[in-house]
């Protein structure tokens, strides 16, 4: 299947029975919507090489992000899960939908460290959100860019898809401790998630952990281990690199100067942004802007 929308594409390839690719490109200035029906023996892993996405489920009562450089994955055997997805302007998302079935013929010998093959995890719920690592960005960036003749690209995406699961799940070995995402319940996961929400919607002025952790109704401890599990780093270096990637999107609209892109995202003082952005991006932002413009 293969859709052109303007400036927006969508390619699926069917792999096998079970096993898909759906790659979204969303070069307009709207927000795009794909709806697709997906039974509960499905696997979804979406990867977002650039921009946002948004998952909506049960009517939009909960929503999972998938922002920049990041990938989800979930799971649940008990209740269907069909994709409804809001795309955001300049976003590139691929995911990928896989049977558990078809899963387990892949990795039955690493189910001792994939948290949702072992037999105790079998029928839980599972839901997973991660940096996507450079090995896996350079095949994701193969698949998308895979041009070649089409009666082979099916068997070269197929390879590529292999490549990816198996880097996406490869071990660390310098890591303590076995392979352990953030497997808990559906109401601790969306307590974080809604941690997450409340600091991005407060930007400019947060709550402290503590006053973040009464309001979602946990302690500090597992406030902190279950938003590093499931977000990869600590609420403020995550609410950090946040504000930044949101301030660089202010900038690009030529709309706001240096001083009000500051305030917006909690900088009382121009010289305190100037220096926060310089440290994520290397640049200031002027030059960062002047590089657009040239």
């Amino acid at each position: 299947m293969f859709k052109n929308v303007g400036e927006s594409t969508l390619d699926e390839i069917t792999l096998e029975k079970g096993f898909y690719v759906l790659h979204f490109q969303n070069e307009s200035n709207e927000v795009l919507n794909f709806e697709r029906e997906i039974n509960s023996t499905f696997i979804q892993m979406h990867f977002c090489l650039r921009g946002n996405s948004k998952f909506l489920f049960n009517n939009g009562s909960y929503s999972f992000d998938v922002l920049d450089n990041r990938s989800i994955l979930l799971y649940n055997p008990q209740r269907t899960l069909p994709i409804n997805l809001e795309i955001q302007p300049k976003t590139t998302l691929l995911s990928i939908l896989i049977s558990i079935e078809k899963f387990h013929s892949l990795f039955s010998k690493e189910s001792g460290y994939i948290p949702f093959l072992s037999n105790e995890n079998s029928n839980k719920k599972y839901y997973d959100d991660a940096e996507i690592k450079p090995t896996v960005s350079i095949v994701l960036q193969q698949i998308i860019n895979s041009n070649i003749n089409s009666s082979i690209r099916e068997l070269y995406v197929k390879g590529k898809v292999y490549e990816l699961l198996s880097l996406h799940f490869q071990k660390d070995e310098t890591a303590e401790g076995e392979y352990c995402p953030f497997l808990v319940d559906e109401q601790n996961v969306l307590k974080i998630r809604k941690a997450k929400e409340i600091i991005i919607s407060r930007m400019a002025e947060p709550p402290s952990l503590q006053e973040l952790a009464n309001e979602i109704g946990l302690n500090i401890k597992k406030l902190k281990e279950g938003f590093k599990q499931i977000y990869g780093d600590t609420v403020y270096s995550f609410l950090f690199d946040y504000k930044m990637e949101h301030s660089r999107r202010l900038l690009e609209t030529n709309q706001y100067n240096v001083n009000e892109v500051g305030l917006q995202v909690g900088y009382s003082t121009s010289s305190h942004f100037i220096a926060a952005f310089k440290k994520k991006f290397g640049t200031t932002p002027k030059k960062y802007v002047m590089s657009l413009q040239s």
